[in-house]
């Protein structure tokens, strides 16, 4: 199993998430590296481990390293000029030590504990990172979550699909991710000084259609492993994005 993930959708020529390949893919691509910490004893709840994620992803986008003259900036512009990849690792014990000595942030959520860095050549990965494992992101939920407060972001999982919790977690940083780049700035700022809260849930079956055709941001998977080429995996609901669209 791996969970390197790319974002294929459709978008403007000018758009850092067109499914063709821009100018840095002819030479070199980039990778948004996500390490989720699993101890043996205390692995995080699947859901919570996803919504950690998501938030990871856009504090990594919002943090003032990644934009304008920060160090991280080109780094991310770069990553934004190719097709958009995440990839999710896991990490325990001396393993999650050495992850977070390197740049990055640490997001955590009520069970989960994930660290977020800026992008690297696909081919050259710090060597702390490289060494960990996509595999045994297998994670479950002790309890099914509750209904998410309507007023909140929803990050909709496509019910008719199965996903490991490592390759639904860089789904729903893709849907995370969309949604950023649609919001304006004013919005962006608001959900950011908000903590970027927001809801993951799996979409009731009878559901997903209206969701899936609402207008909403929308993300179709890569095909590069678990699910076919094109698969619509991930809905990203909004508040301020439900404006002016039926309710799905």
């Amino acid at each position: 199993m791996s969970t390197d993930e790319t974002i294929t959708a459709a978008f403007s020529e000018d758009s850092p998430f067109r499914p063709g390949p821009g100018a840095q893919e002819q030479t070199r691509q980039f990778v948004l590296p996500l390490v989720v910490r699993i101890e043996r004893t205390a692995p995080p709840a699947r859901t919570d481990a996803l919504q950690t994620a998501a938030r990871a992803v856009l504090v990594l986008l919002s943090d003032e390293r990644s934009v304008g003259d920060g160090p991280w900036a080109q780094a991310v512009r770069d990553w934004q000029d190719t097709r958009i990849r995440k990839v999710v690792r896991r990490a325990r014990g001396a393993e999650w030590r050495r992850a977070e000595a390197l740049p990055g942030i640490t997001v955590t959520g009520e069970t989960a504990e994930v660290r977020v860095y800026p992008p690297v050549p696909l081919d050259g990965w710090p060597k702390d990172l490289a060494r960990l494992q996509v595999s045994g992101t297998d994670l479950d939920d002790p309890e099914p979550p509750a209904g998410p407060d309507p007023d909140l972001p929803v990050l909709w999982l496509n019910p008719h699909l199965e996903m490991s919790a490592g390759k639904a977690m860089a789904q729903v940083g893709h849907g995370a991710q969309l949604t950023w780049w649609e919001l304006s700035d004013a919005q962006r700022a608001a959900w950011r000084d908000a903590g970027f809260p927001l809801a993951v849930r799996t979409a009731d079956p009878a559901r997903w259609d209206a969701l899936a055709s609402a207008g909403l941001p929308l993300v179709r998977d890569a095909g590069y492993t678990e699910i076919a080429p094109g698969s619509c995996t991930v809905v990203a609901d909004h508040p301020a994005l439900r404006r002016g669209r039926a309710r799905p």
